[in-house]
């Protein structure tokens, strides 16, 4: 699929950046595996692994609670 945006100059962002933003939302709502965004933003999976931060991202796609909780039932395991 093509996709074809008009920005306003305002928004200040490079046709990467557009790219980015795209591949790491689409990765981060989980439509799309790490290395289809990578291909997506025309970079290395390690590249956008690096990235990810910058747009908002975190690379691990469990919340702080979630995590926790894993950690607990773990932790209850060696009990």
């Amino acid at each position: 699929m093509n996709i074809n945006l008009k920005m306003p100059k305002q928004a200040a962002l490079s046709e990467f950046d557009v790219k980015m933003l795209l591949a790491a939302k689409l990765y981060e709502e989980r439509k799309l595996a790490l290395g289809y965004c990578a291909e997506l933003a025309g970079i290395s999976k390690r590249t956008f692994i690096e990235l990810l931060g910058k747009y908002g991202v975190s690379l691990f796609s469990q919340t702080a609670d979630e995590l926790k909780s894993d950690i607990d039932n773990a932790s209850n395991l060696f009990r």
